[in-house]
């Protein structure tokens, strides 16, 4: 890593103070993005940008103000500090904001044990390319595929350097490569579609693009013929394309900014059972070659290993400094920020225990009900974990998939849905969020 992103840091933290701040932390981050799009084999869409984004947060007393800029010359950064400090100055005070102490800050972390950075050489645009064109072929060679919506193959690295006036000053870089295809099948009113799709930090790991492309093709082909499935009460099956949004609410409603407010379901179950015995889920920022992994958070606290939940008993919430101020509690390492915004309150690389018995197992316990394959929509009440949610996916009798079905809602409560979950053994092992195929027992379904 260069250490010019060091330098405009730096330089960011020597403005402020010379703007009269108290104290300060700057971000600035490096970017690089490659994007190509096909349609009927031929390039659609060619995209790069490549740019410097520099963010400035300073503090007067118990006072905040954040600024940033994509200039990074001198005179801008002065400006923006002046722009700041005078900002800070007419910004409400509020007794929780502040720096880390110095002895909280990360220090000895390894960049290297976290392989966030492929070193091999950018791809072209022509391997890009030829990614997505094999993919839509793969896609458009199944059969009842009437056309391929999009192909699309990317590329991007970035490097992001943070220092403060604590004395904090850390970076790193990270690299993420990506394909994928949306295919449709049927004509007119009969029409679906699905998708598939990859993202990895090495290239070498990246999954076949023809395999992505049939996998979109077959997914949309078997949506064809869909019908509403029946009103009542049946077990559900999300499927672990997205069952990660179930345990994604569970982490929204543990997050310490929803605490703090007073605006989560999650509040009076500290210590309490929220997942069946036996499941757990553990966060953990250092696995290698992750999307989330990071050696320590935007306030240059280390990161950690932790379990969000234990045995089904939740544990914490998660929590920033100011956030975790505000609670009385220690700050977890989970701060995360852009450029233009402070940081806020946020996970790392999660995973939810596995079940011992494979999706198949699951959908013979179930009998007769709903395999969810796609969401749309949300109404999630943040107070009372009250969910309903449009859905698409098969209807399963006798514990086999009998038939497509689509535009119905399900609905029921998270608390109660979370503490009756029965987890499959699928879960992709290389995704930031690690979970299974989820089974859950008397949602109510609205249907035809």
């Amino acid at each position: 890593m260069s250490g010019h992103l060091e330098n405009l840091a730096q330089a960011m933290l020597e403005a402020a103070k010379k703007a009269g701040a108290d104290a300060a932390d700057a971000i600035a981050i490096r970017g690089t993005s490659v994007s190509i799009d096909v349609r009927g084999g031929a390039l659609e869409q060619a995209e790069r940008s490549e740019g410097t984004d520099l963010g400035l947060r300073v503090f007067l007393g118990q006072r905040q103000a954040n600024v940033s800029v994509s200039d990074t010359s001198a005179e801008t950064i002065a400006t923006m500090a002046e722009r700041a400090v005078a900002m800070a100055k007419v910004a409400p005070e509020d007794p929780h904001i502040g720096l880390a102490d110095p002895g909280q800050l990360a220090t000895g972390w390894d960049l290297e044990a976290l392989e966030l950075y492929d070193p091999t050489p950018e791809p072209a645009a022509e391997a890009l390319q030829q990614d997505a064109v094999e993919a839509e072929a793969a896609a458009q060679a199944v059969e009842g595929v009437t056309q391929v919506q999009a192909a699309n193959a990317g590329f991007s690295s970035s490097e992001v350097f943070l220092a403060a006036t604590n004395g904090f000053a850390g970076g790193y870089a990270r690299t993420s490569r990506g394909l994928s295809c949306v295919a449709i099948a049927g004509e007119g009113d009969r029409m679906e579609r699905d998708h598939d799709g990859d993202g990895r930090t090495f290239q070498s790991d990246m999954r076949d693009a023809a395999e992505i492309g049939r996998a979109a093709g077959e997914r949309a082909v078997a949506r064809l013929d869909a019908v509403q499935p029946p009103t009542g009460a049946y077990p559900v099956l999300f499927d672990e394309r997205i069952s990660a949004s179930l345990v994604g609410h569970l982490l929204g409603a543990a997050n310490g900014a929803s605490i703090a407010r007073g605006a989560s379901w999650l509040r009076d179950s500290l210590g309490e059972q929220v997942l069946p015995k036996g499941l757990s889920i553990l966060e953990d920022p250092h696995r290698p070659r992750i999307s989330g992994s990071r050696p320590f958070d935007a306030e240059g606290l280390a990161t950690r290993k932790r379990a969000i939940v234990e045995d089904g008993v939740l544990q914490g919430w998660t929590l920033d400094l100011a956030n975790a101020r505000k609670l009385g509690l220690n700050p977890t390492g989970n701060a995360a920020r852009g450029v233009s915004s402070p940081p806020s309150p946020s996970t790392w690389n999660i995973a939810l225990t596995q079940g011992d018995k494979s999706r198949e197992d699951l959908l013979r316990d179930m009998g007769t009900g709903l395999l969810v394959t796609s969401l749309i929509g949300s109404t999630i009440n943040p107070n009372t974990g009250d969910y309903s949610r449009g859905a698409a996916g098969f209807w399963v009798e006798n514990g086999e998939i009998a038939h497509a079905v689509n535009e119905c809602t399900i609905a029921g409560n998270l608390l109660e849905m979370l503490r009756g979950i029965t987890p499959a053994n699928d879960a992709r092992s290389y995704l930031s969020r690690v979970v299974p195929s989820l089974l859950v027992e008397g949602l109510t379904l609205a249907g035809n």
